[in-house]
């Protein structure tokens, strides 16, 4: 694809007049002028990573609609286009002509529904249709081994979507201008492009992003309580599973305590009745056995039943009409705090001094993220929104290690030290009901797998991966409905694809080979992914080294089977 080879589509309304332009390339490089805006245009092709780069200079305010970069593309039967979903939880992958890129489905579309299973994803902002795939801050086109890369270089004007029309054979770059108000300059497009192989292309493209991984994280091996006990968490369980995971020596690093330690979502009050010594003590104990202690928070919700929705109304994000913005369904429901104002960015630094200066904490996964630009607000763009949330995180962590998770993953770009890049692992191998009636974003053994090895090009280049976990366990809360090929399976995928590596299985339980198999999953892959696709609709193949020679993993995404045998 020829980067000068494009046209620039702009909707726009000054007062009450609404006005489009359609520009072709030569006129946007030359540069275009009317009465109501100036467009400059920098185009460089002269290195590996050509960049494209068109700003706006607005002589009088502009209410942005829309706008778009335009390529002609004839996509062949056997090209493929990566799909980076909205947020860390969504579908990723890659799609050719004649696959289905879904949106929610069944009853989740129904209006009324649509407007609570929908606020997770970008149901209501992007565009879904037959031979049309979207992708997220940036995408590639693959023929075989030969890749072509495009991606933004920021997020903080607005999102950039990059579409693929298969149907119409165009590729799209747009601009998610909804909310925003332009007077002056505003940087419409950052993007780059460039050819090669997998890895060079993602070489290429982190070492031109302004942002670079933090280095913090390099390696995470250990146990979160939310998969087997889910809110059912109280000291004791903690300290014995703290026991359990001592079996795992020098192999593990890191112990998480997540959601269930408090009184309400959004209150962040410790619950004395289950941790009856305080949470210091039990950090303590954590250090003590060796290893890091992680704290989960969701620093943006907060609960329908919150003391603090009741208490201070005026601090929840508002819809359009002035009523709580709902912002997902989890604890019964939530909306989310409005960071916009200060008594409310005050309030959640004060959470985070506790969290790290009484309790002691060293991590924290922060999670239901997305909900800080759930919509646009105050001249906002959803992109803008969501990069200061994430630069006021840092700003509440100092140098702690954060652990994103629920997040547009462009804004946590050099923000966060590990980011979740799936969506909840299910605790039955078979797909529940609900994942073909619903949204993107919901829980999956399949989907958390899938997710893993599409978006591996981010591990180690601009963040950790966490995968999500695997499960060994037979017992347990919350016994794991996974036969031992599956778990096995679960594991490998996670080992190679990831470097955050969680259990939240009582390993005090484990036989010998389970011991054996958390212990061999716990090791850092140190191998080669030469390549991995969909063979079939329900078949995914990978080409690996593991350091004993080229291998071929292939299975299938339903069964769990191994079907290279």
């Amino acid at each position: 694809m020829n980067i000068k080879n494009f046209s620039v589509e702009l909707e726009f309304k000054v007062g009450d007049k609404q006005k489009k332009l359609s520009l072709n390339a030569g006129e946007i490089i030359q540069g275009h002028e009317d009465d109501d805006l100036s467009i400059i245009c920098h185009v460089d092709d002269s290195k590996p990573t050509h960049s494209l780069k068109i700003n706006l200079n607005a002589k009088k305010p502009l209410e942005m609609i829309s706008a778009q970069i335009i390529h002609d593309h004839f996509y062949g039967n056997n090209e493929w286009f990566f799909a980076n979903g909205y947020q860390s939880w969504t579908t990723s992958r890659e799609f050719k002509r004649g696959d289905v890129q879904n949106g929610l489905r069944g009853p989740s579309k129904i209006p009324g529904i649509r407007e609570i299973s929908g606020v997770s994803g970008d149901y209501h902002f992007t565009v879904y249709g037959k031979d049309l795939y979207h992708s997220f801050t940036y995408t590639y086109l693959r023929n075989d081994t030969k890749v072509e890369f495009f991606g933004s270089l920021n997020e903080r004007t607005g999102y950039t979507i990059f579409y693929a029309d298969m149907k119409a054979n165009v590729f799209v770059i747009s601009k998610d201008v909804e909310g925003l108000t332009v007077e002056g300059e505003y940087e419409l497009f950052n993007t780059v492009h460039t050819v090669g192989s997998y890895d060079e292309v993602f070489d290429r493209y982190f070492e031109a992003y302004p942002l670079k991984h933090t280095g913090r994280v390099d390696h995470f091996a250990g146990y979160t309580s939310w998969y087997n006990y889910f809110q059912n968490i109280d000291e004791k369980i903690i300290l014995r599973d703290l026991e359990g995971l001592k079996r795992a020596g020098d192999a593990a690093n890191i112990f998480q305590i997540d959601d269930g330690y408090e009184t309400k979502v959004g209150d962040w009050d410790l619950d004395l009745v289950k941790f009856p010594n305080g949470m210091a003590s039990v950090v303590d104990k954590i250090h003590a056995a060796g290893f890091k202690a992680g704290l989960w928070l969701a620093p943006f919700a907060a609960e329908f039943k919150a003391n603090i929705v009741k208490t201070h109304p005026e601090w929840l994000i508002k819809t359009v009409k002035g009523k709580n913005q709902i912002s997902g369904i989890a604890w019964g429901g939530f909306y989310a705090l409005d960071i916009e104002q200060q008594e409310v960015r005050d309030y959640i630094k004060a959470y985070f001094d506790r969290v790290f200066d009484e309790w002691g904490f060293d991590m924290v996964k922060l999670d239901f993220l997305y909900a800080a630009c759930i919509r646009p607000r105050n001249n906002k763009t959803r992109g803008q929104l969501m990069c200061e949330a994430m630069d006021f995180l840092r700003e509440c962590c100092r140098d702690k290690i954060i652990l994103g998770c629920g997040v547009p993953l462009g804004p946590s770009f050099g923000i966060v030290d590990a980011c979740r890049i799936s969506c909840d692992a299910e605790l039955s191998f078979k797909e529940r009901w609900y994942v073909k009636v619903t949204n993107q974003e919901i829980i999956s053994a399949k989907m958390s797998m899938n997710n893993s090895i599409f978006r591996r090009h981010l591990n180690g280049r601009i963040m950790a991966n966490d995968p999500d976990v695997f499960f060994l366990r037979d017992d347990g809360f919350k016994p794991a409905k996974f036969n031992m090929e599956q778990k096995r399976l679960l594991a490998k995928v996670n080992n190679m694809f990831g470097s955050v590596l969680f259990v939240s299985d009582d390993i005090n339980n484990y036989d010998d080979e389970k011991m054996q198999i958390l212990l061999d999953s716990y090791k850092k892959f140190e191998g080669k992914v030469y390549g991995a696709e969909y063979v079939s609709h329900d078949e995914i193949e990978i080409v690996y080294d593991d350091g004993n020679g080229k291998k071929t993993l292939r299975y299938n995404t339903l069964t769990g089977v191994n079907t290279d045998k």
